[in-house]
């Protein structure tokens, strides 16, 4: 598995993803138009884009954007790993002391289990924190 930056060579399979997985397509394409090409990252596997995933840095916030794996692909711990690797990139910014994610409630799930804590819920979303920085 290899994650690296997100190229515009990545858009079509990135878009598939999100489509694959219920996602606003408008949203998520205003994204990779926007903010999102600095920090966005794709995973692959022999050649192919199996996810996908970014994040963004407000002050002494991370915040996680844009978590997908190919449908085929879940399960496999593959979006624990994606996770990671974003928390590892944040963390090594330095001095980002918390990591948010807003989720649809279907997912809140999976972050639960990596020791994310509930912050806020609205009708379909769930907005979840983890500090990162535990001893100082």
């Amino acid at each position: 598995m290899d994650i690296r930056p997100y190229e515009l060579t990545d858009r079509e399979a990135c878009v598939a993803i999100c489509e694959a997985s219920g996602a606003s397509r408008a949203e998520f394409e205003a994204y990779l138009d926007g903010e999102g090409g600095a920090s966005y990252l794709v995973m692959e596997h022999d050649g192919a884009v199996v996810g996908c995933g970014g994040y963004s840095i407000s002050g002494v916030l991370g915040m996680l954007q844009w978590g997908m794996v190919r449908p085929e692909f879940r399960k496999m711990g593959l979006g624990r790993f994606l996770l990671l690797y974003r928390m590892r990139e944040i963390g090594f910014l330095g001095g980002i002391e918390l990591v948010l994610v807003r989720t649809p409630k279907e997912s809140a799930g999976f972050f639960l289990k990596q020791g994310f804590k509930t912050q806020a819920t609205g009708a379909d979303w769930v907005e979840l924190a983890k500090k990162l920085i535990v001893c100082s």
